[in-house]
């Protein structure tokens, strides 16, 4: 009897711990756990890339939705399959997901995440890096599994993530509704695609890492392709400037409002006078 006491005993006490091991399981899971879905993309060649996938709720396949393809700073690279979406990379993913924007503008938005040592793209040759290409063969799948709009796919990236939109603006203009890009740099091998799709681009006049000359002659090269662009200087300001460019109100209307160009058509000649702030 005493043997039977202590194996029931026993029993119990594994069984509290098991629940409790569950319970400090469930404590670990965020509240980014819950809005951006953790999948990785593997491919035929055994390629991987971690991403982050947010999707509308109340989604139905009967409908078709927009899609935020958001390329990450420098800081957000790495394996975790987190920091794309955190810290400097927070407002980048989690503007377009609050109540009140989905309901006017319910988008999905997917993450990728570049693994550390790597870049999205070469700004002299404006050539996509594996992981870029990786990006682009997960946007294929998501495109496939769940009912995007192929006219409202909308880039956005910031630092090292502008880099990669210059480069698929470039490559492949053909795709994209509109783009937005904040503290990045390009040597432009060819404007002239730029030129096809809506762009707003961001930059602190008091940036250390891209100089704003530098940009300012770049936004010059695509005013002379009658590009379709907004740029915005902020005045006193360095390389962190997410917080005030995604605040701004005009951004999501205007990027809400963009569709894709017909085929062979473009977005060409609305240029707009460069804004100070």
């Amino acid at each position: 009897m005493r043997f039977q006491f202590s194996f029931t005993r026993i029993a119990a006490v594994f069984a509290l711990l098991c629940i409790y091991a569950e319970f400090l399981h469930a404590a670990e899971i965020t509240k980014d756990d819950l809005d951006f879905r953790k999948k990785v993309y593997v491919n035929k060649n055994g390629e991987r890339l971690p991403y982050r996938l947010f999707v509308p709720t109340g989604y139905s396949p009967e409908q078709k939705y927009p899609l935020i393809f958001w390329l990450h700073g420098g800081e957000g690279r790495g394996s975790d399959n987190l920091q794309q979406i955190v810290h400097t990379n927070e407002k980048g993913t989690h503007v377009w997901i609050a109540p009140g924007i989905q309901l006017k503008f319910p988008a999905f938005v997917l993450a990728p995440q570049c693994p550390v040592g790597e870049n999205w793209s070469d700004p002299d040759l404006n050539q996509p890096s594996k992981s870029l290409e990786l990006a682009l063969q997960t946007l294929a799948v998501i495109q496939k599994e769940f009912s995007i709009d192929p006219d409202r796919v909308y880039l956005v990236g910031q630092s090292m993530g502008g880099l990669g939109v210059y480069s698929l603006l470039q490559l492949y203009p053909e795709k994209w509704a509109a783009a937005i890009i904040l503290t990045a740099y390009d040597n432009f091998t060819n404007a002239k695609a730029i030129s096809r799709v809506p762009l707003w681009v961001f930059q602190g006049d008091q940036d250390p890492t891209v100089p704003v000359t530098m940009v300012r002659e770049m936004m010059q090269q695509l005013k002379k392709a009658n590009a379709n662009l907004r740029y915005t200087e902020y005045h006193q300001a360095d390389h962190a400037i997410g917080d005030r460019a995604f605040s701004e109100p005009e951004l999501i209307p205007w990027l809400a409002s963009r569709k894709r160009a017909s085929p062979g058509g473009s977005q060409l000649g609305t240029s707009a006078s460069p804004t100070a702030k």
